[in-house]
């Protein structure tokens, strides 16, 4: 098990928990590991997390669909009720929000099956992630709304390292680098951490680590 530990920066009502160490993701090598599980699973910390993220688009933005990433399934219902209980226009013929995940090919494509299609098709859709460290998961999701027809109303997570994706798309984030001054991500083949021969101490994805 990591030594997690909360940051001393708390934004309304929510906390970041994270062990530092070498870890390796999808596209790169980190000396944070940032833990969102109760975020993500625990309903009071998924709804505190949801209306501080609903502050960013209240009164500005159209949202139709809250696509979820990373697991975060429970916090976009949560912003969705959050976003309708505030009022937030849609253009949906029941003035509702759709809450849906894509699926990922074994080439790791995100794709949409027919019977969601029309759920992102002609719609506003809000990007959800748990974190964003280089940027890639998050351009490759707005890539696949813009494939099906869909509009990017806004991509938000709980963490991001990067303000904004390669296409100059902000990244809205209720903690940056300034909340952990001193984290840090590298391609595998440039890894300080590696050159100095730290040994990996977890695999990270979107669904948690596994330590080696």
């Amino acid at each position: 098990m990591l030594n997690l530990v909360k940051l001393p920066v708390l934004k309304s009502n929510v906390a970041l928990r994270v062990s530092k160490g070498h870890f390796v993701t999808n596209h790169s090598h980190i000396n944070y590991y940032i833990d969102v599980t109760f975020q993500k699973s625990r309903l009071s910390e998924a709804q505190a997390t949801a209306k501080a993220l609903a502050r960013q688009y209240v009164n500005t933005t159209i949202v139709d669909t809250i696509l979820c990433l990373d697991g975060m399934e429970v916090v976009g219902t949560c912003l969705a009720e959050e976003l309708t209980k505030a009022g937030v226009m849609s253009i949906n013929a029941h003035q509702t929000i759709y809450v849906v995940t894509p699926e990922t090919s074994s080439e790791s494509q995100l794709f949409f099956r027919e019977s969601l299609q029309p759920m992102i098709r002609g719609k506003h859709v809000l990007i959800l992630l748990a974190s964003a460290t280089t940027g890639i998961t998050a351009s490759r999701s707005a890539d696949c709304v813009r494939y099906y027809g869909g509009c990017v109303a806004g991509l938000s997570a709980i963490y991001s390292a990067i303000d904004t994706t390669e296409d100059g798309t902000p990244i809205n984030a209720l903690f940056h680098v300034a909340d952990l001054p001193d984290y840090a991500g590298y391609s595998a083949h440039n890894c300080p951490m590696c050159r100095r021969g730290e040994k990996i101490d977890a695999l990270v994805t979107g669904n948690g680590y596994s330590t080696l």
